[in-house]
């Protein structure tokens, strides 16, 4: 399966959850969400660390002026 293939996939997959997100505003989120996985797989960036360390960081109190720091491709692991 190549590339253009797995994008489809996952765009179909997607769309198909964000049907029974049972609310407007719970499509727009899991629109935000599916939009940052397939910004860090883009980006060569595993999706469950990068959303994992990015929303304990806004938890602690990253602050909002800052928030180019936790985009995608500025994602650093820690070790």
């Amino acid at each position: 399966m190549g590339p253009k293939t797995h994008l489809i996939k996952t765009d179909t997959l997607s769309r198909k959850n964000a049907l029974f997100a049972g609310h407007d505003e719970g499509g727009r989120a899991w629109g935000r969400i599916a939009s940052l996985i397939e910004t860090a797989k883009i980006n060569g960036v595993e999706p469950f660390a990068y959303l994992r360390v990015t929303l304990e960081a806004i938890a602690a109190g990253h602050p909002q002026s800052r928030i180019d720091d936790l985009l995608p491709w500025n994602f650093t692991p820690s070790s």
